[in-house]
């Protein structure tokens, strides 16, 4: 069964790192796993402030930048956001993609990688984990620290990470990987009966 992992970096700010990360993350998933990988820039979609005048579980979207973001995150069977930790909390970019949708992320697995100082983005990742749950993400226990970012970007640009980090990526992706195939006959069922 063909899975599909769409690598969410979800911070807009100019000059962020998130991108970087990013791009290692889909990078090394695709050499570390048997899912097909999209990378997802958020800053792509220009997402306004809750800006639907529908609730976001009738699907019924009237912006083109809405359709967009449902129609890329549909596909997917699993995710990975990758998230900076913005005073202890994730950046309301986070928030908000989360929130102009619903059912897009219905019983779909969703694993963590957090950057930032000291923390690691780890108080971040937990309160994304309350928002993800109320939208029917599963997000996995398996979360991907990287505390101290900068020591870990090189001067050409890269993110070069710790070996922890490479450790933690690939236990978390291997965990996705079984949940995303235990949960999507779950969501084909659930579409079965919608229908």
């Amino acid at each position: 069964m063909s899975l599909k992992l769409n690598v969410i970096v979800t911070s807009t700010r100019p000059g962020r790192n998130g991108l970087k990360i990013g791009q290692w993350v889909a990078d090394f998933a695709r050499e570390n796993s048997d899912f097909e990988v999209e990378l997802v820039d958020l800053a792509d979609f220009d997402l306004p402030l809750l800006d639907e005048p529908n609730h976001p579980m009738a699907q019924d979207y009237k912006h083109e930048h809405t359709k967009r973001w449902s129609a890329v995150n549909a596909k997917a069977d699993a995710f990975v956001f990758v998230s900076p930790e913005y005073n202890y909390f994730p950046a309301a970019s986070t928030v908000n993609a989360i929130q102009t949708l619903h059912k897009e992320w219905h019983k779909k697995p969703v694993g963590l990688v957090g950057y930032g100082g000291v923390s690691g983005g780890v108080r971040a990742m937990q309160s994304a984990k309350i928002l993800m749950t109320t939208v029917s993400m599963m997000p996995l226990p398996q979360e991907v620290p990287i505390p101290f970012v900068f020591n870990f970007l090189t001067e050409d640009g890269k993110f070069n990470p710790a070996d922890e980090v490479q450790q933690g990526t690939k236990a978390m992706l291997g965990e996705l990987a079984g949940w995303a195939e235990t949960l999507k006959p779950l969501r084909a069922e659930e579409l079965k009966q919608a229908a």
